[in-house]
């Protein structure tokens, strides 16, 4: 059972790789709009991308909850293994909407069971002593970063692809889709406390879940906050790039390099997130993240050519740290029952704001132009990100003092 878990971590690092391995995101715009889609019209398959997670994130990280983690990383790597096939023949708009409905399936089911599952199977072998292996915060930025370092070597294979053809990226794709599926079927399932599996009842479940997000301790609710806020903006820029870099003046062929770097830079501000984390303190780290971010879509707007596109590096650090280190500061505070389905609750705000909002950011692209749509983001963001870290910052502050108060009342008491 130990050498199986302790596999099961590498499983789960090698499944978050090839999930993320997806060589046609790269040039996922230019694709669609080779076969005459708009921008309005490429955010719409986006929306619905969004509107299908948002209709299955919780039901699916519920059935994580009940019925096993592994489980739903096993039908999610199925239906994705599908949705990449699905592509050969997909020309229209039409092909591409149930191309990202079946996505849209896939990665609901995966969203927070694989965080959970290496959280748990994490949590069981430091519990029992075993040694040598991470603790279960870092193994989460871990698997943030293998899967952005992921994101960049898929970045790389797309340029060098497109030597060959846009149809090679394609097939490439179709073909590496079923990675993770295969890579699933080794997982075996983490055990957990008997109250964890022993659940009291649906409705039950859910009041639990609603009083921990909302009633619970306001660090939690916050920090789902944060990442939505956060998330949000990651979401919006990750789909601009493209055409940003198109209007900039950057060859197709060179997308899938700045693609990777820009993974690489998330990588790296994951893997490092703790450790900035625990030299600057995490008010400093926040205020690090927001600026990061607010610069980035300054200097996009106001920047030429390649300078634009060396800001939005300032993006992705933001993005590498507050992925990492709200999702950390989340799963410490969730309990475990409820784990996979907290994380697509948080993953559900950020869809569902997207599904309204994503199409008219491609109808802002379409006739207000690129400088324009990245200062209305900047506008809309800066109050945004004040709104959501300073309570936060204050928030944890409390809670830090409460426990060091409680601890030095129980060492007195001894």
């Amino acid at each position: 059972m130990k050498r199986s878990l302790e596999n099961n971590i590498r499983a789960i690092y090698l499944l978050g790789f090839f999930t993320g391995f997806l060589v046609v995101v790269p040039v996922f715009v230019p694709l669609l709009q080779g076969y005459g889609l708009s921008m309005s019209q490429v955010m719409q398959t986006q929306a619905l991308f969004a509107l299908t997670i948002a209709l299955c994130e919780v039901p699916s990280g519920y059935i994580a909850d009940i019925w096993g983690r592994r489980n739903a990383i096993l039908v999610g790597s199925a239906c994705n293994a599908l949705g990449f096939f699905s592509l050969l023949w997909a020309d229209s708009f039409v092909d591409f909407l149930i191309y990202e409905f079946i996505l849209g399936v896939g990665f609901s089911l995966i969203s927070g069971a694989d965080l959970a599952l290496l959280y748990d199977t994490e949590v069981y072998l430091r519990e029992r002593g075993i040694r040598g292996g991470p603790r279960a915060s870092k193994s989460l930025s871990r698997l943030i970063s293998v899967e952005a370092a992921a994101s960049g070597a898929a970045g790389i294979a797309a340029s060098l692809l497109l030597l060959w053809s846009m149809d090679g990226v394609v097939i490439v794709q179709a073909f590496t889709g079923f990675a993770p599926f295969l890579l699933a079927l080794l997982l075996i399932e983490a055990p957990r406390p008997k109250a964890e599996k022993e659940l009291n009842g649906h409705s039950d479940n859910a009041r639990r879940i609603v009083d921990l997000l909302l009633f619970g301790k306001p660090v939690v609710f916050w920090t789902a906050f944060a990442i939505t806020v956060f998330g949000l903006l990651a979401v919006y820029v990750f789909w601009i790039y493209q055409k940003y870099w198109e209007l900039q003046g950057v060859p197709l062929e060179y997308f899938g390099y700045i693609w990777a770097a820009f993974a690489l830079t998330v990588s790296l501000s994951a893997r490092f997130s703790d450790a900035l984390e625990q030299r600057l303190g995490y008010r400093q780290v926040m205020v690090l993240i927001a600026i990061l971010a607010l610069t980035g879509l300054l200097g996009m707007a106001l920047g030429a050519g390649w300078l634009g596109v060396i800001f939005g590096l300032t993006i992705q650090i933001s993005r590498g740290l507050s992925m990492s280190l709200f999702y950390e500061a989340l799963n410490q505070r969730v309990p475990g029952e409820f784990r996979a389905t907290v994380n697509s609750l948080v993953s559900l705000g950020v869809r569902s704001t997207f599904i309204v909002t994503g199409p008219l950011l491609g109808i802002a692209l379409d006739t207000q132009g690129m400088q324009a749509t990245l200062m209305g983001l900047l506008a809309i963001f800066t109050p945004l990100m004040g709104l959501v870290l300073v309570p936060l910052v204050v928030r944890i502050r409390r809670e830090k003092a409460e426990e060091a108060l409680q601890a030095s009342t129980q060492a007195a008491a001894c």
